[in-house]
């Protein structure tokens, strides 16, 4: 038995709650991991919570990114005490996560765990983190300098938001801040915001074409927020899309892309392969001071994060929730 947060959809409603589940029940997969670390993200909030259709079947085990031990592998990558990272591929949402002690997963799924960094390290920056570094990654393809001028980061106080703004400022770039909470101002700029605004700013519905100010953008937040970051966006640059917070939907028009050049990148996490998830891992380790991670991280246990689902739907988190599903 091993225990595990379990989201059930019946005759007695939508509901998550912590339970004791048998190993046999496990699904299939070609690796089986005792998790050590899983973490909260937005997608396990909507999970949790129900606030969202993200979940496909029931029941499921939320969490989609976990590191842990490997316990038994069908699968000649990987063998028993190797220690692996998961980010995605529907786990969470079609198959089992992480938040619980243990997972039987796909191979390919998997990735050693970075040299570098401890599991609970690789998972403070998690989904999160190399979302984030996708995203950056994204802006370097397209030759993004530093001189190009300032790098708007929406959703800033997020997950995705503080490491976006960690890695670029690391890079040499002024970052300019978008959150809700101005509250968290001093925490954005120590973690390298040149500048806070507040998402007032860019969450209304807005001009076709505005003032252009961004050589580039990245956003995780959707909706009004990405149409207007893309309307201030500066003659051939570039905007990153990775997040839906504010919605999934994109009232804009063609006119920064015909009238301006601008280039939209949309960044998928979860089904990356293998080679690149590695390559972001890897300039993680060199563009990350792994002195920050607890500055940006808080740890709970398996059954709090039921409680802290809901805090993070309610934007009442700041950066990461770690989870220790053993604690």
């Amino acid at each position: 038995m091993f225990k595990a947060i379990l989201v059930n959809k019946d005759d007695q409603g939508y509901r998550a709650q912590l339970s004791q589940i048998d190993e046999a029940d496990l699904p299939e997969g070609e690796v089986k991991v005792k998790v050590l670390y899983s973490t909260l993200n937005y997608k396990d909030g909507l999970a949790i919570t129900g606030k969202g259709p993200v979940v496909r079947s029931f029941p499921m085990v939320p969490g989609i990114d976990f590191a842990g031990k490997v316990l038994e592998s069908k699968s000649l990558d990987f063998k028993v005490g190797d220690m692996v990272l998961l980010n995605g591929w529907g786990v969470g949402e079609g198959h089992w996560g992480g938040l619980a002690q243990m997972a039987s997963v796909k191979a390919d799924w998997l990735i050693p765990l970075p040299a570098g960094f401890t599991a609970k390290q690789a998972l403070v920056i998690g989904t999160a983190g190399y979302t984030a570094m996708l995203c950056v990654m994204a802006l370097q393809k397209h030759g993004l300098k530093p001189s190009d001028g300032e790098v708007l980061v929406t959703g800033a106080a997020g997950g995705v938001g503080s490491f976006a703004i960690i890695l670029l400022s690391k890079l040499g770039f002024t970052v300019v801040a978008s959150t809700g909470r101005m509250a968290e101002a001093e925490y954005l700029k120590k973690l390298g915001a040149a500048e806070v605004i507040d998402r007032a700013t860019l969450s209304a519905p807005g001009k076709p074409l505005a003032k252009e100010r961004w050589a580039a953008v990245v956003d995780s937040v959707g909706s009004h927020t990405l149409a207007n970051a893309c309307a201030q966006t500066k003659s051939d640059g570039a905007v990153a899309a990775c997040g839906l917070a504010q919605g999934m939907d994109f009232p804009s028009t063609v006119a920064p892309f015909i009238l301006r050049g601008v280039t939209l990148y949309g960044v998928n996490s979860v089904t990356v392969p293998r080679a690149k998830r590695i390559a972001a891992y890897e300039q993680l380790a060199k563009l990350v001071d792994l002195k920050i991670l607890d500055e940006i991280s808080q740890e709970i246990s398996l059954e709090e994060s039921i409680q802290y689902a809901a805090e993070l739907m309610a934007g009442n988190v700041r950066g990461r929730l770690i989870v220790d599903v053993n604690k």
